[in-house]
């Protein structure tokens, strides 16, 4: 059975011997960050930070590390087993996965006497950010982070509001400045509808709601749809639902902790530096909309997950990376399919999950690619994305070598590399090639210049060798006699790459 909440995921982990629990006294001021980026890089156990330096009594918060953290050859792993999908190979998860997204299930909504999440409520003055441990990452971050958070906001074209991933900074006990880039569905709703009427948003902020809810708010949901349905459809199952204190919101009933509050019209806050997905620290500080707390439930002795960003240049084993090529990718495959493309697989690059994905497709015609990449750039909010690599559909462009291997064998620089949409497409104010001048100081969060986006069409145009060198039966038959004789099987596997034959 698929696991329903973030404690069961807890479970999960610790029965695949995935979680390392730590019990003495940690800071939150980056210690525990850098314990979690240790553990990130060595491809380490994901830490339970059970005991948090100044947490006490009932809200004694205890803090994990990047919980959806994949192992580095199969970053899927963790949310395979928590929705019971295969885990191997890659392409059957990735299928398993696009089967639940076809069905989505409609949520139930409890009583709050029900609720895990209201197992303390606090409301107005008596509901403090304050309380509770949020990690300082970075050193020369803005400030404390809520990183790993689902903010639920209206939608008026769903039931059951829009789900989406939006980085919070904590400034005292009621207010935080949230990273909200215009090009995203609800940044737009709160500019150019919200705010332009002088009116706040109401929205809820929750933490530690599960890998199903944690997923979908990554994906990209059909108008009319809401993201709960799609959580629902993954874990086989109904989320249930519980309303808010103050304000007509539902929020998944399971979650550690749920923030209620209003996105101020015309308020900005500071928002950054922060030590973003590029592996550097991404500034200048910038101006971003306001959350003004209202009230604040939560589970006793909740868990805060959080995500180490940017561990290092190009990096990309950490729970955001997870979300893009776990969550992101099969969604994007199955969005593209509806769409009437040939696709095999649509996978973010395992290093820079946010700015390059592949995709496994047939090429049919010439201009067949153009059409494609012409629908993704300027029918999705690809504001992330600066390029695409096409490969063949018999590719798996989960496993970089191959990848690489057809760039460096099909793809003409001269012919096969091409700009798209000169000075049409968004940017955002993270991109590392951006000057200060570009990055500007734009009231809703994108950089002052637009860009190009690009594509490689390293396809094989009918230039593919017969076979590859060497014959493949001896080559398994070597190896399944080394392995025999005690040699492990990792010692067939390239060091920081996806097997080949996943």
């Amino acid at each position: 059975m698929a696991v329903t909440s973030f404690r069961e995921f807890l479970d999960c982990l610790a029965d695949a011997d995935a979680l390392t629990t730590i019990t003495d006294d940690v800071s939150w001021d980056l210690e525990a960050s850098a314990i979690t980026m240790l553990a990130n890089e060595t491809d380490d156990r994901i830490p339970v930070f059970e005991s948090v330096q100044s947490q006490c009594g009932e809200t004694a918060a205890r803090l994990v590390g990047d919980p959806y953290r994949g192992p580095q050859r199969r970053p899927w792993e963790w949310f395979a087993r928590a929705f019971d999908l295969p885990v191997d190979p890659g392409p059957a998860y990735y299928e398993g996965m696009i089967e639940r997204l076809h069905d989505p299930i409609e949520p139930a909504v409890i009583p709050n006497d029900e609720a895990p999440c209201k197992e303390v409520v606090r409301t107005g003055t008596a509901a403090s950010l304050l309380e509770f441990p949020w990690p300082y990452i970075h050193q020369g971050d803005g400030g404390r982070y809520a990183t790993l958070s689902t903010l639920v906001a209206p939608d008026p074209d769903s039931e059951w509001g829009s789900w989406s991933r939006h980085r919070a900074m904590i400034h005292d006990d009621s207010q935080a400045s949230l990273l909200f880039l215009a090009g995203e569905q609800v940044p737009n709703r709160y500019y150019f509808e919200y705010e332009r009427n002088d009116e706040p948003m109401p929205v809820a902020l929750t933490i530690g709601a599960g890998p199903a809810i944690e997923a979908t708010a990554e994906v990209w949901i059909p108008v009319g749809r809401s993201e709960v349905s799609f959580a629902g459809g993954l874990r086989e199952s109904p989320v249930e639902l519980v309303e808010c204190e103050t304000n007509d919101l539902a929020v998944p009933a399971s979650a550690e902790i749920v923030i209620e509050g209003r996105v101020m019209p015309d308020e900005r806050l500071d928002e950054g530096p922060f030590g973003d997905y590029f592996g550097y620290m991404n500034g200048p500080r910038r101006s971003m909309p306001v959350l003004e707390v209202d009230a604040i439930t939560h589970r006793k002795q909740p868990y805060v997950p959080f995500c180490v960003e940017g561990s290092g240049v190009g990096y990309g084993e950490n729970s955001t990376s997870t979300f893009a090529a776990a969550a992101g990718g099969p969604d994007a495959t199955l969005g593209l399919r509806a769409a009437g493309f040939d696709v095999e697989m649509a996978v973010p690059w395992p290093f820079t999950s946010r700015t390059v994905w592949i995709i496994a497709t047939e090429k049919p015609y010439p201009g067949a690619l153009h059409e494609l990449a012409n629908f993704i750039f300027t029918t999705w909010g690809m504001l992330h994305i600066d390029f695409f690599v096409f490969v063949d559909s018999d590719v798996n462009p989960l496993n970089p070598r191959a990848v690489v291997e057809a760039i460096a064998l099909h793809a003409d620089p001269d012919t096969d590399f091409h700009q798209f949409g000169v000075e049409r497409m968004p940017k955002v104010p993270l991109n590392i090639y951006q000057t200060p001048d570009e990055k500007g100081s734009a009231a809703v969060g994108t950089s002052k210049t637009k860009t190009a986006k690009a594509y490689i069409d390293a396809c094989a145009d009918g230039t593919r060798p017969a076979q590859s060198i060497g014959d493949r039966d001896a080559r398994e038959q070597a190896r399944n006699l080394l392995s025999q004789a005690g040699v492990p099987e990792s010692a067939f596997e390239p060091s920081h790459t996806i097997d080949s034959s996943q």
